[in-house]
């Protein structure tokens, strides 16, 4: 008998066909909408191996509703806190993430494609137009700020964070700081970045402060109100990683009191809520989630977990374990 893939939502159908080319059947979950968890505990069942996305809340009660046989999570998606995985160990089951090129080089475009809107004003001139106020040409209109010679400071030097920095000193002619949990050297030589083994001494100097971080309980709130005071009045926030990083209510304050010149997220505390205030100022940028979102960034991602999945129900170890099994 074949072994059972499931998974939870629709993705790119070349991952799906190398599933069904190794032999495995495979089952999507035919609804365009995220299902809630009682249906999630009702569809996971049977299953010899998961594909789960990162709405999905794979607890211990979700890995017991699939039954003992179910060998992989694999999450469609790089980050992970959406699986309990200390619940995933204890029952010897992996899981697994898709991080690829793809996906750092498209949330690197992302996080430049709302700096620049911020600093050259984008939306807000593109509202402006449509508005019918543009009467001509004037030399005070829609006055931004060039990224060139700004200071980027990247919190988070893992793949995303390293290709903002390329984007950065290379293109946009930029420099370089960076805060994470170790120095790397290497990285400092080729990009002449700078390190700041504090994120408080990273945070008055940078023009643009980029968030590149996994949701840990470490990083929960890593933006609150005693950090938003650190940050230059000039300065913007962009958040492509998980929306807890940024406690939202601190940032609605920081933009009330203009503690910080604006801010663009592609990610939410309470995703998909998102609240008013944020929606309500002209320099904020938001995005719904999509900073990935490139047709070849959500291939890779969907070939990725499907090469999880089947090195692991071929009795391999599959090559993007998170969880240590």
């Amino acid at each position: 008998m074949a072994k059972l893939v499931k998974v939870t939502h629709k993705i790119p159908e070349n991952g799906v066909k190398m599933l069904k080319d190794a032999g495995f059947d495979v089952e999507v979950f035919p609804e365009a909408q995220p299902m809630s968890h009682a249906d999630l505990l009702k569809f996971v069942k049977g299953a010899d191996a998961l594909i789960s996305l990162l709405f999905d809340k794979i607890d211990s009660a979700v890995l017991d509703a699939a039954g003992s046989q179910l060998k992989i999570v694999a999450n469609y998606a790089v980050g992970f806190d959406n699986v309990d995985l200390q619940a995933a160990s204890e029952r010897k089951i992996f899981v697994t993430n898709t991080p690829h090129p793809t996906i750092s080089d498209a949330v690197a475009e992302h996080t430049f494609a709302l700096m620049n809107n911020l600093a050259r004003r984008i939306d807000e001139s593109d509202r402006f137009v449509r508005a019918g106020k543009y009467k001509g040409f004037d030399p005070d209109l829609m006055l931004g700020e060039s990224l060139e010679g700004k200071i980027v400071g990247i919190v988070g030097l893992g793949r995303i964070g390293s290709e903002v920095a390329r984007h950065a000193s290379g293109g946009f002619g930029m420099k370089v700081l960076y805060n994470d949990i170790k120095r790397n050297e290497e990285f400092e030589a080729t990009y002449a970045a700078k390190f700041e083994e504090k994120i408080e001494d990273l945070l008055p100097k940078a023009d643009f402060v980029t968030l590149h971080v996994p949701l840990l309980p470490a990083t929960q709130h890593l933006m609150n109100k005693d950090r938003f005071k650190l940050m230059k009045k000039s300065a913007f926030l962009i958040n492509t990683s998980r929306g807890p990083v940024v406690e939202e209510a601190a940032l609605v304050w920081a933009l009330q009191k203009k503690l910080i010149a604006g801010a663009g997220l592609d990610v939410y505390e309470f995703e998909p809520k998102i609240a008013k205030e944020l929606l309500a100022k002209e320099n904020v940028i938001l995005t719904p989630h999509t900073a990935s979102a490139t047709v070849e960034a959500r291939e890779a991602m969907a070939e990725v977990a499907a090469a999880n999945v089947i090195a692991a129900l071929k009795g391999e170890t599959p090559e993007n374990i998170i969880n240590h099994k």
